[in-house]
This record gives structure tokens, C-alpha cells and sequence, in this order.
């Protein structure tokens, strides 16, 4: 095959349809509304979920429960994320979501009491669970909230 050979692929470039544009298009007059009703009028349609006026399903299902609009959901680390520094360190959320151990801060930084802690270290956080907090004083570490 040569270059003054290629063709199109046949389909590949479907001309756009104009309606409104007459009677032989096949889509003139009622541009291919049909004859009166909502959907024939300017700007009508249904919103989605619409069931003709019948209760929708959405209204028809009990509702349950409820959602604070005010929670606040925090990052969660564990105690054996925290090996990874060296004895001493200053552990900050900063320094968590720079050294990867951590993807993002939420609403703050959550220290949870899972795995051990076998290093010194100076822990910041926003919260502390009751066992994160005494496994990293027992390791002879602190604890301070920020």
C-alpha cells in the first residue's frame, strides 16, 4: 500500500445531522419530536428519577440512619509505620506525607495502637489512641498533640 493509496475507513466520519432543516432531510417540521406532549416543547423534559407523577422509587424506600455533616475523618497510622524513622526523630505529619508514609492529611492524623514500637521517638499528632500513647511512652518516647 502507498500513501496516494489510503482511503477512509468506510463509517468512519459520520455527518452530523441538522434538523429543522426541511421536509426531505426526514427531519423537518417537528425535528424529529414528534407531535406535541412535554417532550415537543422547548426546554421540556423530566428531571431524572421523574416516574409521571407517580410516587418515584427514591421516595418510595424508608429512609434510616443519619450523616454528620461535622465529622471529621482522620488519616490513621500505625504504631509499626512509625519503625521507619530513626531513634529520636521528630515525627510530624509533614514528615509522614513527605516520606510516603502517609498519602494525605484529612482532617488530621490519627495514631492507632496497632503492631509495636521499638524506637525513641517524638510523636505529633492531632489524636492518640489510649494504647498508641503508652507504647510509645513505654519505648521512651513522647507524645504531644497538636
Amino acid at each position: 500500500m502507498k500513501l496516494h493509496e489510503l482511503k477512509r475507513a468506510e463509517g468512519s466520519r459520520k455527518k452530523r445531522n441538522r434538523v429543522g432543516r426541511g421536509m426531505s432531510t426526514g427531519n423537518g417540521k417537528t425535528s424529529g419530536r414528534g407531535h406535541k406532549g412535554q417532550k415537543a416543547r422547548s426546554g421540556g423534559n423530566v428531571r431524572p428519577g421523574f416516574e409521571g407523577g407517580q410516587m418515584p422509587l427514591y421516595q418510595r424506600l424508608p429512609k434510616r440512619g443519619f450523616t454528620n455533616i461535622n465529622r471529621k475523618e482522620y488519616t490513621i497510622v500505625n504504631l509499626d509505620t512509625l519503625n521507619r524513622f530513626e531513634e529520636g526523630t521528630e515525627v510530624t505529619p509533614e514528615l509522614l506525607l513527605e516520606t510516603g508514609a502517609i498519602s494525605k492529611i484529612k482532617a488530621g492524623v490519627k495514631v492507632l495502637g496497632n503492631g509495636s514500637l521499638d524506637k525513641n521517638l517524638t510523636v505529633k499528632a492531632d489524636k492518640f489512641s489510649a494504647s498508641a500513647k503508652e507504647a510509645i511512652e513505654a519505648a521512651g518516647g513522647q507524645t504531644e498533640v497538636i
